[in-house]
């Protein structure tokens, strides 16, 4: 079920809407602002997991790997975000 929002839009992002459905990126307005709601909740939900694991392999004195090569590992597994 969809719920109806009224939102008002700073010009340039209203302009910026607009011109993804006159390049036919999305169908609507609100298909777009979904579509990035739905991204940002993506990106939330991936960082918070990448802190956890970050997290635990600090903690563990099983890991060999640095930040940066765990931070890889965990990036590889996740090429569409």
């Amino acid at each position: 079920m969809m719920t109806r929002q009224s939102i008002t839009l700073a010009e340039k992002n209203d302009e910026w809407l607009k011109n993804q459905v006159a390049e036919q990126e999305f169908n609507s307005k609100s298909e777009a602002v979904n579509y990035l709601i739905k991204k940002a909740r993506d990106q939330k939900e991936y960082d918070d997991y990448v802190r956890l694991k970050l997290s635990k392999a600090e903690k563990s004195d099983f890991s060999t790997l640095t930040k940066d090569e765990l931070l890889s590992k965990i990036k590889s597994k996740y090429n569409n975000v």
